[in-house]
């Protein structure tokens, strides 16, 4: 593939707009094949999905904007399995849009997306110039191990430090999107709208993002002690007017992405200082992940 960057084809306009077309291409031909893939391996509903992954991203709308820049050479992408397709397409849209030539590995924790990407994509590229591996640890560490002239990972603190640290081998710049905490901040709120209104924006930020599994999820609320009850109760109402008497039987909650996460949320739940603080659901069903 260096060989193929330093031939100069990747430098071309037409080569870059024609890579573009691709992706945009792909995307749109296969928009219910993206759907049904985030379906399968998350739970998403379409309108989550579509909403973060399916349609185009706004990276790729037309900018006033003029970049003059050398593309870097050889890139490789690893991408996230909260949100495979967008994660995947956006970090790619912009290195070929800058004349590099691409290595995507998709996470192997959602299949059939990564299968997807894999099989699919490769149809609407330079397979020359942009390559698709699927595969677990072991092949992202083999990947590591390879000279590259930017690296663009998404995913855990721990894994971004291996990134890091086989980077330096080469000195090769790195893009870290790692997860953190999100928290939400809340006054005691005067009027009834605007109460209702800072439930369900925090119940849309906590459940409508890969049901809470994205470092944009809100994971705590800091709030004004004399308003606290009435923020709890508020919640409650507002899980069962969004998710019915029964959520986990929702199909517009996204799941946990498997049963390791599965378990692992509920051995924090099991702790005796957290089970008795659980004041509403609690509850989970390992068999529908």
């Amino acid at each position: 593939m260096r060989k193929y960057y330093e031939s100069g084809k990747t430098k071309e306009a037409s080569w870059r707009e024609s890579q573009l077309k691709g992706l945009r291409n792909f995307v749109i031909e296969n928009e219910e094949k993206i759907l049904k893939s985030l379906k399968k391996d998350l739970g998403k509903h379409h309108v989550e999905a579509f909403r973060d992954e399916a349609k185009l991203p706004q990276i790729a709308l037309l900018s006033s904007a003029e970049i003059v820049a050398e593309p870097l050479g050889l890139v490789l992408i690893i991408s996230s399995w909260n949100i495979p397709f967008g994660l995947s397409l956006e970090p790619l849209i912009g290195a070929v849009a800058a004349g590099n030539i691409v290595v995507l590995k998709p996470s192997e924790m959602a299949p059939f997306s990564s299968s997807l990407l894999a099989n699919v994509l490769p149809n609407y590229l330079d397979i020359n110039g942009i390559k698709v591996i699927e595969g677990g640890p072991e092949v992202g560490e083999q990947l590591l191990h390879k000279k590259w002239d930017k690296i663009f990972f998404t995913g855990s603190a721990r894994v971004g430090r291996i990134v890091m640290t086989a980077a330096v081998e080469h000195l090769t710049p790195v893009t870290l999107e790692l997860g953190g905490k999100c928290p939400a901040l809340i006054d005691s709120l005067s009027s009834s709208w605007d109460r209702e209104m800072a439930v369900k924006r925090i119940l849309l930020a906590k459940y409508g993002s890969c049901a809470g599994q994205a470092c944009i999820a809100i994971d705590y609320v800091l709030v004004e002690k004399s308003f606290s009850s009435t923020l709890v109760e508020l919640l409650k109402e507002w899980i069962k007017k969004m998710f019915g008497d029964n959520p986990k039987s929702s199909n517009i909650i996204g799941r946990i992405v498997n049963k390791k996460h599965c378990n692992r949320i509920k051995s924090l739940l099991d702790e005796p200082n957290v089970k008795e603080s659980v004041i509403f659901g609690g509850s989970m069903d390992e068999d529908d992940l």
